[in-house]
């Protein structure tokens, strides 16, 4: 037992003020002898033993009740288990993301936490709340009630590490509690790795009580034809397959098509025909699992013949005439003596066909092209200046052309995932008629392979800046070196890559993916342009970073929007284009929460339990309490001495 103000003990020696009044009043009295006093003699005798009795109870009493007044005034306690944490600071992580919306024991895993938050927390503690889009520091549970019962699922997914920072980030010479509430998918153990060793990591796990999810994965042009667009909806199911799961395709909300999706492997492909006309819908699944990826908004633009040259010899880019075709291509041939130059800020995509060398105000100029929107494709010559080359192609990316080998070499390889042939197979192809190439460049690149060589060097390689692309080819491709323009991959490679997705393609971003688009208006320096929300939301209206480029103004999102949807963008109140904004699907699988991650970690099954156990070992037990409550019973039985003992 240990004393707050130990100081009051010498008070202690304030029992010896009874003790002497107790001494003073046990005087000695003389005896006198008379007669007749032989009945009253005994009932004396009686008399003074029962006053000696009644003065010793009320001694102890009165030295009992003064040492109990002494000892509430000293505040007496027992010191509590953890002492050495009483000063920890408080964290609580919630996890909001989309993946807590799956369905618990007691409702969605997400709302039952924050439940639990606000009953269980109690309100003299100071804690620290974050979660994936807002924090609330040195915070009680009273003040942030409310932003609590309205807290809204996270488009970004859950990255403890990150939250981590933000704790660490804010010194202080306290260690730290912290309290993580999350279902672990995604949790990855690299990530917990941020925990400092001296801090306190409790982990609330929720579990969803079923795994099964249907989540509307991608939408894409499948195929084009004269008057339709066949569109493919991706659509994958976790959990339990063996189910029909309806799919309907909405434009500007009006039901267009619907359909049954069934599910044999874990991802099936649904096939739509739409008009080749302005799309800008969604496609809806119904499921009880998620609710988030049940929806897959997109815009697709009536096509418009897309603009494309090719600079260099005639004879050889004949070739480029038979795949841009009349009835969807501006089509023409360039050398570099009759180029214009003002044409080139038109078109949407340039090749560049075998020249020996790129002027360097055509260098210049194509590297303005690329940052509006505008596609360039490299063809090598045999006689190409490697130094020139790669000056050109050092804007874009980390390229090197080194010297011009002469061994045959045979394209083998295709990267199926990749956007330029993302809707040209339906499945992997093993064999096929190799083409070949007799003499090729050495390159070194950082750039993505799209066609590899049988040596596992590139053929076909692209640079990306989020609004274009710039393709290169490591070998000249005329028929005296290479029978590529006879292979079956030749049109569709060269058909992608003149397509523009401003123009033809759908356009459908992801949030948080700081991704960028290319939109056709003419602006004043002080104008701008913003984007609004289709449904007349206010909330969801936004002005993206934007770059005036001559005819075309650059959009970066950033982390806008906030919320999935249709949105328009607009001149003041002239609409320029559509766009659509969809969550990323990285949470839609529930079938894998990592819980090992979180395994060197103390897990509690509520978050009662937690609060109420640091309160407990971290409290000191007070008992002056009951000192006083021993000084008021010590007075009472003093009262009832001096009444009833006689």
């Amino acid at each position: 037992m240990q004393f707050k103000h130990p100081e009051f003990l010498y008070f202690l020696f304030l029992l010896v003020i009874p003790i002497l009044v107790h001494l003073f009043q046990l005087r000695k009295f003389k005896k006198e002898l008379f007669t007749n006093v032989k009945f009253l003699k005994e009932l004396a005798i009686q008399t003074r033993k029962s006053s000696k009795i009644k003065k010793y109870l009320l001694l102890a009493t009165r030295l009992l009740l003064l040492t109990a007044l002494i000892f509430a005034f000293a505040q007496p306690f027992f010191k509590a288990k953890d002492t050495k944490n009483a000063t920890n600071e408080m964290y609580i992580i919630l996890d909001n993301s989309f993946s807590m919306q799956a369905k618990g024991k007691k409702g969605e895993l997400l709302k039952r936490a924050v439940q639990d938050l606000l009953e269980h927390t109690p309100e003299n503690i100071n804690f620290s709340l974050l979660t994936n889009s807002d924090n609330y520091y040195n915070t009680n549970i009273k003040s942030i009630q409310q932003d609590l019962q309205n807290i809204q699922y996270s488009a970004t997914p859950f990255q403890i590490d990150n939250l981590l920072a933000k704790i660490n980030a804010r010194k202080s010479a306290f260690n730290k509690d912290i309290i993580v509430i999350t279902d672990a998918l995604g949790l990855k153990e690299n990530q917990v790795k941020s925990f400092k060793k001296e801090d306190n990591v409790f982990f609330y796990l929720p579990e969803a009580e079923q795994e099964n999810n249907v989540s509307v994965d991608s939408v894409f042009i499948n195929q084009t034809l004269d008057n339709f667009y066949e569109i493919g909806v991706k659509v994958d199911a976790f959990g339990d397959k063996n189910r029909d799961v309806s799919v309907a395709l909405y434009n500007k909300n009006k039901l267009v098509a619907k359909t049954l999706a069934n599910f044999e492997t874990n991802t099936t492909t649904l096939k739509f025909m739409i008009p080749k006309e302005n799309f800008h819908g969604y496609v809806s699944v119904s499921d009880n699992g998620l609710d988030y990826d049940n929806t897959y908004y997109f815009s697709l633009s009536k096509p418009e013949k897309s603009n494309v040259i090719s600079i260099g010899d005639e004879e050889k880019s004949k070739f480029l005439s038979r795949i841009y075709t009349s009835d969807e291509f501006n089509y023409i041939n360039y050398t570099l003596n009759t180029l214009d130059y003002n044409s080139i800020d038109k078109q949407d995509a340039i090749v560049l066909n075998e020249l020996n060398d790129i002027p360097q105000a055509l260098q210049t100029t194509l590297k303005s092209f690329v940052e509006k929107g505008g596609n360039v494709v490299f063809i090598p010559s045999p006689e190409s200046n490697t130094s020139n080359v790669n000056s050109f192609l050092a804007a874009f990316g980390s390229i090197q052309f080194r010297s011009l080998v002469n061994a045959e070499k045979m394209v083998t390889k295709i990267n199926f995932s990749h956007p330029l042939y993302s809707s040209v197979f339906e499945k992997k192809v093993d064999n096929f008629q190799y083409p070949n190439t007799k003499t090729s460049f050495d390159v070194s690149s950082n750039a993505s392979i799209i066609l590899g060589n049988n040596d596992q060097s590139a053929f076909l390689s692209a640079f990306q800046n989020g609004v274009a692309s710039v393709y290169v080819f490591s070998a000249p491709i005329n028929k005296t070196n290479s029978n590529f323009q006879n292979s079956p991959l030749i049109v569709p490679t060269f058909y992608n890559m003149a397509q523009n997705a401003q123009k033809s393609g759908i356009k459908s971003f992801v949030i948080g993916k700081n991704q960028s688009t290319v939109v056709e208006t003419l602006l004043s320096k002080d104008e701008i342009v913003s984007v609004k929300n289709s449904q007349n939301n206010a909330k969801g209206n936004f002005i993206p970073v934007q770059q005036i480029l001559n005819n075309k103004v650059k959009l970066t999102f950033n982390d806008n929007p906030n919320t999935a949807g249709n949105y328009g963008v607009f001149n003041t109140t002239t609409l320029i284009d559509n766009l659509s904004f969809n969550y990323d699907r990285t949470e839609s699988n529930l079938s894998n929460p990592n819980t090992n991650a979180a395994d060197e970690f103390e897990e509690i099954s509520d978050l009662e339990t937690i609060f109420d156990t640091i309160q407990t070992d971290r409290t000191d037990s007070q008992i002056w309490k009951w000192f006083v409550l021993l000084t008021l019973l010590f007075l009472v039985i003093e009262i009832l001495i001096q009444k009833l003992v006689k």
